[in-house]
Formats: structure tokens, C-alpha cells, sequence
């Protein structure tokens, strides 16, 4: 029998959270660099070099890789030997005091995203509690711990399904995949959960992305079990796909797939999928009853040497000077360095916005949207001398209902975010001689590096939510809607997915 303290446990979960909030798990890395070193589509290695660069300066400034620094997922195996030297405190209290710690560390604070009262008045708890916690009593005298940091925009993804049971699991999911659109931030991973009832599934497919990545070995090796032959069929018709990163089209849109399954009823076939994207964030440790965790820090050597290098051809604009009509000349695909004052605003901001016009008190005082760019983020703060923390984008997706109410009726001429916009969205952008760019997500703090200056001009009790000010230097973005309706989220995939074809194709 051993004994945990109950204070190894809280400290040991603190440690791990601000660790893998600046650390990606190495062999991401790896997989995201053989990615980068196989691409083909321009726009996708582009991205996954921001990633990697990104990665690296996070490492190396002990900064979040991702403004969403996600909902805490904990998977605890507690030995059945194991005592507690106090009784005070449930595994699910430590947890939360640990993450309660990590998440207000004044050294790396890290986003709170957890809000409370989920079906109505939806208020941040301030401190990213309570967290989701899995216990597991099993054999032995340790305590076995799993923790990850899993983002909304990714989260969002996930789909369920009841399928009969002679259905083909492979040919859902490569019928579903591009039904969840860029969101999700790939390249990534899916966590596949197979059998059970609808929940255990669910938990089966979260447990799958704690996994290593080693598609690429068993690739090398061949596959000996349905699971495993399962992964390689899913890797492969994923990648064929040509979703490609961040949805630009490409050769890599998953870098592994994960599978568990549960025995199930004989009727029944649950399926649950889970993305994990770009900013995949976990680390396992062990308790023995010898002291905390003890995490080693990676050696930066481990990191590739990408750069990201802007073309000849790409567009710099002043948005200090910057009309709707200099707009219409730029086109999709194009790499534009934006230089001068945006504004932001996300899910609740716009909601306040609209209650706002929509009693007639039009906007609020200290904001000017005309002419001006809006950027979906709510940043991280800012430590030391920091305009602000990580502020990669937001899904922009969630914004689509605001669209027409934004463009039509406060002046703003284009909108910044991540992943694709709806059709209806695509539409109202075209007819409104608008425009959409999408910045890289999982690029967060490569993006905060731009911005030069940062203030909050509106709703300030709304946290990481508020309508700040930034004042930014050349922050790279792509068009990927231009005035006239293009829409590289639509188009990039469909090439590549044809150029996947024809290459295989001729490869038989």
C-alpha cells in the first residue's frame, strides 16, 4: 500500500496544466513535421509553418500556444491500495483546486472559459472550474493521471451516432468528417469511440486522443486488429478527403486516428468522433507516493527549424486609410499583412450589439466601426510587457447569424476569424461588397506578436469577450472570401481532392 499526498496531487496537476499549455506532446510535433515536409498545397504548408512556429516561441516564452486554453479533462486511475494522507478533499476538489491554481498563475495566467448555468445566464467562473474528471478504481498502489486542455472550437466538432450494426464505421466518418467544416483547426487528430452505450462511447473517444501519436509505425508495421485495421482505413479516406490544414485544401488534414471500443449491445452500434486540433494539449504522470510529478522539460532542439516567409506578391495595407472600395481588389487566396487599428468581438459581444441596435440605443460609446476590420478572439491576458497574451482566432462560424445585422448596419467592411462561413454568410458577404480573411488558429501567439498595442473599448465585465482595440503590425491573414463570393474553404478542398485522386490513380 502507498500513500499519496493530497498536496502532491493539487501541485502535480497545477504543474501539468501550465505545462502542456506552452508544451505540444513532442510527437505531434514530429507528425506536424512530417506534414509540413510532404505538403504540396502552398496555403496549407503556409499554416502548418505558422503552427510550428508558433510552437516553438511557446516553448520558448512559457506562453499558451492557443488563446483557448480549453476545459480540463482528467482521467484519474486510483489504485486500490492507495490511502490518502487527508480525506478532505474529493479527487474531483483536488483537480479543481489544481486547475484553479494553474489557471491563475500571475506568471502564465491562462483564459477562463468555464461558465456556469449553461442554459441560461451562462457566467464565467473565473478560474476555468469546475473541470470534467473520469475515476477509475483499478488494480494496484498508484494513482495514474491523464490530463488534457481541450479547446471549444474543437470540442464543437464532435459528432454521435447510433448506427446499425452491420454499418460501415469508416464510411461515416469519411461521410462526416467534412460536414464539421475547419473549425476544429486541423491538422489534427480524431479520437474514434466504439461500442458501450452513447456515453461510454463518448468517453472512449476522449480517453483514444491521450494516446501518442504512432499512426505512422503501424502504418510500417501492418495492422493485427480490427481496431487497428480500422485506423488505417479511416487515416487514409480522411486524407483523401483534401480538407487540408486550417480547411485551405492539402495532403494533410489528420495526422493519427485514434480507436476504442467497448462491447455493446447486440442491436446497438454507438459511434462518437472527437477532433483534437493543432493545439493538441496533454501529458500523463504517475504517483507513487514519492513526491509530485516530476515534468521534464523538452529541449528546443527538438524542434524543427520552419520559417514563414511572405511572397513577392503579398498585399500590405494600411487600415487607418483603408476603404471598402480598396477591398474589392483583393481576391481569394491572397496573403495580406493588416497594419494599423481593428476592433474585436465575439459570441456575446455581438449578442449585446444586436439587443443594443435592436432597442434603438445604437452603439456603444467609444466604438467606431466604420471602415474598420472585426476580429473573432478573446485573448489571453497579457504578462509583463505584453500588448495583450495569445489571441488567435475564433471559429468564425459562430458569428454567421450576426453577419447580415454587422455588415448592413455599423459600417464595418470585413471580419476577421478562422475556418470557413456558412453559405448563407457567403452570400451576405458577397452582396454587401464585403470581406473575410482568416487568420491561423493554433497560431495564437504568433499572432499576439503583431499586435502592438491593446485596450478595451467596450463592455469590459465581459472578460475575454469585451470589444478591445488593437493596434497591429503586419498580422498576417488570408482572403478567404473575397467581394465577389470566392471562397477558398469551398474551393481549396475540391482541388485537392481531385489532385488526390489523380495522383493515386496513377500510382495503381
Amino acid at each position: 500500500m502507498s500513500t499519496i499526498r493530497q498536496q502532491d496531487f493539487i501541485d502535480s496537476i497545477e504543474d501539468a496544466l501550465q505545462y502542456i499549455s506552452f508544451y505540444h506532446p513532442l510527437d505531434f510535433v514530429q507528425a506536424l513535421e512530417k506534414a509540413y515536409n510532404k505538403e504540396q498545397s502552398k496555403a496549407a504548408k503556409d499554416a502548418i509553418a505558422q503552427i510550428l512556429i508558433n510552437s516553438r516561441m511557446s516553448a520558448e516564452g512559457k506562453r499558451p500556444l492557443c488563446q483557448d486554453t480549453g476545459i480540463i479533462t482528467c482521467f484519474v486511475k486510483v489504485g486500490m491500495n492507495v490511502k490518502w494522507d487527508k480525506t478532505d478533499l474529493t479527487v474531483q476538489q483536488m483537480v479543481d483546486e489544481g486547475t484553479r491554481r494553474a489557471y491563475l498563475n500571475p506568471d502564465n495566467p491562462l483564459r477562463a472559459s468555464i461558465v456556469a448555468d449553461p442554459a441560461g445566464s451562462r457566467k464565467n467562473t473565473k478560474d476555468n472550474t469546475p473541470s470534467v474528471v473520469h475515476i477509475d478504481l483499478v488494480a494496484g498502489d498508484k494513482v495514474e493521471v491523464m490530463v488534457a486542455a481541450k479547446g471549444g472550437g474543437s470540442e464543437n466538432k464532435t459528432k454521435m451516432v447510433m448506427l446499425n450494426p452491420s454499418d460501415d464505421v469508416a464510411a461515416w466518418v469519411e461521410k462526416t468528417l467534412p460536414t464539421m467544416g475547419a473549425g476544429w483547426c486541423p491538422p489534427g487528430m480524431l479520437g474514434i469511440g466504439i461500442g458501450g452505450t452513447a456515453e461510454k462511447a463518448a468517453v472512449l473517444a476522449k480517453e483514444s486522443l491521450m494516446d501518442p501519436v504512432d499512426i505512422h509505425e503501424l502504418i510500417e508495421r501492418g495492422a493485427q486488429t480490427t481496431e487497428e485495421k480500422l485506423r488505417l482505413d479511416i487515416f487514409e479516406r480522411a486524407n483523401k478527403l483534401g480538407i487540408g490544414a486550417q480547411g485551405l485544401g492539402g495532403l494533410t488534414t489528420v495526422v493519427d486516428v485514434k480507436v476504442k471500443t467497448a462491447p455493446t449491445h447486440a442491436a446497438s452500434k454507438p459511434v462518437v468522433m472527437i477532433p483534437n486540433c493543432a493545439a493538441t494539449r496533454h501529458v500523463h504522470f504517475t504517483l507513487d507516493g514519492s513526491g509530485p510529478a516530476d515534468l521534464k522539460a523538452p529541449k528546443l532542439t527538438d524542434w524543427p527549424e520552419v520559417t514563414f516567409e511572405v511572397g513577392e506578391g503579398t498585399r500590405r495595407v494600411d487600415l487607418n486609410t483603408l476603404t471598402k472600395e480598396d477591398t474589392q481588389e483583393w481576391k481569394m487566396g491572397e496573403t495580406v499583412l493588416l497594419s494599423g487599428t481593428i476592433l474585436t468581438g465575439r459570441d456575446a459581444a455581438h449578442k449585446r450589439l444586436q439587443d443594443m441596435l435592436n432597442a434603438g440605443e445604437g452603439l456603444p460609446a467609444g466604438v467606431d466601426f466604420d471602415n474598420k476590420f472585426i476580429y473573432y478572439v478573446g485573448p489571453v491576458d497579457a504578462v509583463g510587457d505584453e500588448a495583450v497574451g495569445p489571441a488567435g482566432p475564433t471559429t468564425a462560424t459562430r458569428m454567421d447569424k450576426f453577419t447580415d445585422m454587422m455588415l448592413e448596419k455599423t459600417g464595418i467592411i470585413g471580419m476577421i476569424g478562422k475556418a470557413e462561413r456558412g453559405p448563407a454568410t457567403v452570400e451576405s458577404i458577397k452582396n454587401n461588397k464585403s470581406i473575410y480573411l482568416m487568420a491561423v488558429g493554433g497560431a495564437a501567439y504568433l499572432v499576439s506578436k503583431a499586435i502592438k498595442k491593446a485596450r478595451v473599448v467596450a463592455f469590459e465585465d465581459l472578460g475575454m469577450e469585451a470589444i478591445y482595440e488593437f493596434e497591429v503590425e503586419d498580422m498576417p491573414v488570408t482572403v478567404a472570401v473575397d467581394s465577389e463570393g470566392a471562397n477558398a474553404h469551398t474551393q481549396g478542398p475540391a482541388i485537392w481532392k481531385a489532385k488526390i485522386a489523380e495522383l493515386d490513380s496513377r500510382l495503381k
